[in-house]
């Protein structure tokens, strides 16, 4: 296995990769994980490991620029999360999630190329219940381990939570 490339990020936010000799851009930082290559990025300035925040800012482009992903709603409860959830394990939790999701998908691309005549329509949408349902499962059982069990009744009773009106 190979050594990571470096990217070396400097103040003037320039991106540098040293092992092409050149500067590059948040697209061929996309490019590098398209094609699943390892690399890392450190703050020239501070030698700190950045590479975390750089993803993220190529995620941010992408949802600005290209189809978004992460719904506005998706995107605040994740901001909410952060100080009341143990990080550790909403971070294992939407890795797994993915996974799951990119594992499901290629065993439906497998079986469309298999059989003619299947509606694909049809079955991401049996795919998705599936996740949703199992997602769901996690989270019931994560709540009970958490809340000793207890849940509430409006819950069991399936009423949603009512959105407040605008008063203007």
């Amino acid at each position: 296995m190979s050594e990571p490339r470096i990217i070396k990020k400097y103040p003037n936010r320039r991106l540098y990769d040293t092992t092409e000799s050149s500067y590059i851009t948040l697209a061929d930082i996309r490019d590098l994980v398209l094609q699943k290559q390892e690399f890392t990025v450190i703050d020239k300035k501070s030698g700190d490991d950045i590479t975390r925040t750089i993803l993220l800012q190529v995620i941010s482009e992408q949802e600005q620029h290209g189809d978004a992903v992460m719904s506005e709603d998706f995107l605040s409860q994740v901001i909410r999360s952060y100080g009341n959830v143990m990080p550790g394990f909403m971070a294992k939790y939407l890795e797994q999630s993915m996974k799951l999701f990119l594992t499901q998908q290629q065993q439906l691309r497998g079986q469309v190329k298999k059989v003619v005549g299947i509606d694909p329509v049809a079955a991401v949408a049996d795919a998705a219940q599936k996740n949703y349902a199992r997602w769901r499962s996690l989270q019931d059982e994560v709540f009970r381990r958490f809340s000793g069990g207890a849940r509430e009744a409006s819950d069991e009773a399936g009423d949603k939570p009512k959105k407040n009106k605008k008063v203007s």
